[in-house]
């Protein structure tokens, strides 16, 4: 093989490693453009279930493909939307030590965590460096991960939602606060709802402890509605 034949090779052997190392850096996100600036927006960890820590993430080049690392809290935010519900807007923060040189250069992110499964739609805007950003990509098979039910991981015994329980200690605290009195079934389902809501910490604690402390609070509340209960029906 001659040395310009050799050359050739290697020139194709680069090109397809760096087209693999960029199809592995996007995967999971949409490439958008602004301007002389390109974001690749996604979710931060996929894949993605609901009670799990996450948040947005927009990964920021300029024109020269150079990471962009030098955005303000406030230069671009995000609103996050699903089910007809939308949160505030989002702020991101690096995710980069730019001291240490630790970390994706030119990655930002914006801590959430999903509490229902579902698509999602992210509407990025603000600014970079005086270039006007508005942006809405929604999850998908070309964009990125929808969120799952974190039940489909559990196993043996699928655990009620949160949603579930707090559902059902509802229906319990409205017949005690209507004066009809508690039944021996809501004084079990007050207790089996406490036992469920213990069983949900437990389980947060593994998935985020965002969660674990909403188990915690609502197994709280689920024994103070079994102990009402309890103390009318022996009264």
């Amino acid at each position: 093989m001659s040395r310009h034949a050799a050359h050739s090779a290697l020139g194709a052997v680069s090109a397809l490693i760096a087209s693999v190392l960029l199809a592995g850096l996007v995967q999971g996100h949409v490439v958008k453009q602004a301007g002389p600036y390109t974001l690749e927006i996604g979710w931060q960890h996929e894949p993605t279930y609901v009670g799990e820590s996450n948040g947005v993430q927009i990964i920021v080049h300029d024109a020269a493909e150079k990471p962009v690392t030098d955005l303000k809290e406030d230069d671009v935010k995000v609103v996050v939307s699903t089910g007809g519900q939308q949160s505030g807007e989002l702020t991101f923060a690096p995710g980069f030590d730019l001291e240490e040189m630790e970390g994706r250069l030119g990655e930002y992110d914006a801590p959430i965590v999903p509490t229902a499964p579902g698509d999602y739609t992210f509407h990025v805007t603000g600014a970079i460096h005086g270039t006007a950003i508005d942006i809405t990509v929604t999850s998908g098979d070309e964009t990125f991960d929808a969120v799952k039910d974190s039940s489909d991981l559990q196993f043996p015994t699928k655990l009620p939602t949160l949603t579930e329980m707090v559902t059902r200690l509802d229906r319990i605290d409205t017949r005690l606060s209507s004066g009809t009195g508690p039944t021996q079934a809501d004084f079990k389902a007050a207790k089996q709802s406490a036992t469920e809501a213990h069983q949900a910490a437990d389980r947060a604690l593994w998935v985020g402890g965002g969660i674990g402390l909403a188990g915690l609070i609502v197994g709280g509340w689920s024994l103070l509605v079994a102990k009402r209960a309890q103390l009318t029906a022996r009264g």
